[in-house]
C-alpha cells in the first residue's frame, strides 16, 4: 500500500456500470520527506506526478489515503473492471520511525 494526498476530484460524463457508487480522486503520492512530517504533509504536495484513484470510501480533498495499484486494485470487483488504482484506506495517523 502506498500513501498519498488527495489534491482533487475527477468529473466523468459517462462511466462503466461496474464503477457506479464510487468516484475518482486525483492523488499526489507521498515522497520520503513527507513521511517524516506525517499528516502535516497533507498541506504540501509532492513533486511526483499525480495519479487517478477509484474511491468508494469517501476520501476528500487534502486527506491522506492509502491506495493500491496494479492487479490488486481490480480484486474487490466481482467482474473485470478497468481500474489501475483503488483507495484502500483513509489515514487517521502516521507513525514514522526510520531504521538507523
Amino acid at each position: 500500500m502506498k500513501l498519498g494526498t488527495v489534491i482533487g476530484r475527477v468529473t466523468l460524463s459517462k462511466s462503466v456500470d461496474s464503477l457506479k457508487g464510487g468516484r475518482f480522486l486525483v492523488v499526489s503520492p507521498f515522497s520520503r520527506e513527507q513521511f517524516e512530517r506525517g499528516l502535516d504533509a497533507a498541506a504540501s504536495f509532492g513533486t511526483d506526478p499525480s495519479l487517478v484513484v477509484y474511491d468508494n470510501l469517501g476520501g476528500g480533498v487534502r486527506q491522506v489515503i492509502g491506495y493500491e495499484e496494479g492487479r490488486e486494485a481490480a480484486q474487490p470487483f466481482a467482474q473485470p473492471t478497468p481500474v489501475d488504482a483503488i483507495n484502500a484506506a483513509l489515514v487517521d495517523e502516521i507513525f514514522y520511525s526510520p531504521f538507523k
